[in-house]
């Protein structure tokens, strides 16, 4: 009988991360959960008033937490993009069609209230597929080879 693989974390040196005691990323199974990422790069806000840019910044960042996995864009299946304002519609969907066009993961859009930093305009988060992680799992019926 096969064992389920131990959850897999990517530690931020976010201090936010860490204050709240979450992961940057984490996989679990076949898939790899990016956390909210905001438009932030070095703990400087990228992109001030401009919401095409600031999510342009912010699935960047979110896309770079799927390195350690050796994921890339092509391997995105889900994105939620979070707006403080409706009228940012067009911009933000125009940066993600520019990064996931040709990937078109089934994609969500939210208008909340806002953030811990009121300058940002957009969070983001990605949801990953991993072809490889079942490799090493049983096949239907069987044991591991």
């Amino acid at each position: 009988m096969s064992q389920t693989p131990a959850p897999r974390r990517v530690r931020s040196t976010d201090s936010w991360n860490e204050t709240i005691g979450s992961a940057r990323a984490v996989a679990a199974g076949d898939r790899v959960l990016v956390a909210g990422t905001l438009p932030f790069v070095d703990g400087v806000l990228q992109g001030e008033g401009d919401p095409y840019e600031q999510t342009l910044v912010a699935f960047r960042s979110a896309l770079e937490a799927l390195k350690p996995f050796g994921l890339g864009p092509e391997s995105v299946v889900r994105t939620r993009i979070h707006l403080t304002h409706l009228r940012d519609v067009d911009a933000v969907g125009r940066a993600h069609q520019e990064l996931f066009g040709e990937v078109r993961p089934a994609a969500t859009l939210l208008v909340v209230s806002g953030f811990a930093d009121p300058r940002a305009l957009v969070q983001v988060e990605i949801e990953a597929f991993d072809a490889t992680a079942g490799a090493a799992a049983a096949p239907p019926g069987g044991e591991p080879a």
